[in-house]
């Protein structure tokens, strides 16, 4: 079998998949706090989104609300426990997004310093409580 029959054109070999408790309000946050580029949704029969792509660069996160197609999974914060799993996203300017971040109200886990590894990072809970780490590799 070829490559590109594994998967569909213009997606990546591994895309995320958070469940959110309203993908609209999630597809609004990622866009204005984070500079996600919407790439499509799906809608069901009253305009709600039932499933949501966005495109960081050559990035794609997919995600979906609560109870979307019969699933019983939940958003962190409906759960109430701890996303055991963190995003890590490259920006161009951490300390900027992690401003606009906690103004739009994502909990600051971490605010933006250097680490050993070369990279100023910062840490995020968005507003279901998925945690990003955003950074800028400073270099070596």
């Amino acid at each position: 079998m070829l490559e590109h029959q594994y998967r569909p054109p213009a997606t990546p070999w591994i895309s995320p998949y958070l469940t959110v408790r309203d993908a609209t309000a999630a597809l609004q946050f990622y866009e204005r706090v984070f500079g996600f580029s919407t790439r499509g949704t799906t809608q069901a029969a009253d305009g709600t989104i039932l499933h949501a792509e966005m495109t960081w660069h050559d990035a794609l996160i997919m995600f979906g609300p609560e109870g979307a197609y019969g699933t019983p999974s939940k958003a962190p914060l409906s759960s109430g426990i701890r996303s055991p799993v963190s995003l890590y996203v490259y920006c161009g300017d951490v300390d900027a997004l992690y401003a606009r971040a906690t103004e739009a109200g994502a909990l600051g886990l971490m605010p933006p310093a250097i680490t050993f590894w070369g990279d100023r990072m910062c840490q995020l809970a968005d507003l279901d409580g998925h945690i990003w780490c955003f950074a800028t590799h400073l270099g070596e």
